[in-house]
């Protein structure tokens, strides 16, 4: 399964031909030949990264009713992301007026008759009211399909683009994944060396202080080495992060699964995140040696850099 970024863009048109009209009626003159139209509908999807889901749409008029449609098309494709759907309409003919049907015709006569029934004084229709009448009622609901093709394939090609988005992500993230595993092994053996030059330093300031104070006679070399030890074992204790280390390869195990596994996993890999911040704050706090505080500081930034690309992960 894919990582999904939650950026993305996406355009697709759909078109409607239209043929030209037939004849009114099989005994009236062939009327000169219409040329057929045509209409278009294109969709653009742009997406970036949001906690939920949360769908802005830009519709014409005449193709508000798509909404819910087009709400459950996106709702049930993506999960998170700050989308938005943008939808508009061409139409392309050699003549901007339709060519009447029969019973277009019929109904506006029918329709007029009844009005000038009962209001005589209404004037009669122009050719140009009938032509627009006929223009209204035959486009927008002949364009509904087309709109759906259109929503379904930019839903299709913002999900594409989001896949390739996200793969460039998780190449990313393994990346640094990968060198926060080599800075852990090398902050592994830092700790027992540390640990023997303290054991060291204990050492040599008593014997200094027992050498001033006149009191070395009293002790044993055995009893001073004896001290020493205790000492660096509870200096040890307090700088020990194996720990710590152990917890960072775990997490980094979890989030190489992850990434190999794929699906939606943003909301997971966030929260790694954090435990790894709060393990390389330990080690930071814990350090006892200039290169273990570097060590450090580099996992830091590399984990910084790690939530601000799962931020963009769905």
């Amino acid at each position: 399964m894919s990582v999904y970024s939650m950026t993305g863009y996406a355009s697709t048109s759909a078109n409607r031909a239209e043929a030209p009209s037939p004849a009114a009626v099989s005994d009236a003159p062939t009327p000169r030949s219409t040329p057929g139209s045509s209409a278009s509908v294109t969709v653009e999807l742009r997406s970036v990264n949001g906690r939920f889901l949360d769908l802005s749409l830009r519709l014409p008029d005449e193709l508000r009713s798509l909404e819910p449609a087009l709400r459950e098309l996106v709702g049930a494709s993506f999960r998170r992301g700050k989308i938005e759907l943008r939808l508009s309409t061409q139409s392309s003919s050699s003549t901007p007026w339709p060519q009447p049907q029969p019973e277009q015709l019929n109904r506006l006569s029918h329709l007029q008759g009844t009005v000038r029934g009962w209001l005589p004084q209404a004037r009669e229709l122009s050719v140009h009211e009938v032509l627009q009448w006929c223009k209204d009622a035959s486009g927008p609901e002949q364009l509904d399909e087309v709109a759906m093709d259109a929503a379904r394939g930019a839903v299709a090609g913002l999900q594409e683009a989001r896949a390739r988005e996200g793969q460039r992500m998780a190449d990313a993230l393994l990346e640094r994944v990968n060198r926060l595993r080599e800075l852990a092994e090398q902050a592994a053996p830092l700790v027992p060396a540390a640990v023997a030059r303290q054991q060291q330093k204990f050492l040599d300031r008593w014997q200094e202080a027992l050498v001033i104070t006149g009191a070395a006679k009293t002790l044993s070399q055995e009893a001073l080495a004896e001290r020493a030890m205790n000492e660096a074992a509870a200096f040890a204790i307090r700088i020990d992060v194996a720990e710590e280390l152990s917890r960072l390869d775990s997490h980094f195990n979890e989030m190489a699964r992850l990434l190999q596994a794929g699906g939606e996993l943003g909301k997971r890999l966030d929260f790694l995140i954090q435990e790894l911040l709060r393990e390389a704050n330990t080690l930071g706090s814990k350090s006892s040696s200039l290169e273990l505080t570097n060590l450090s500081l580099e996992m830091k930034v590399l984990i910084e850099q790690l939530r601000e690309l799962v931020q963009n992960i769905e």
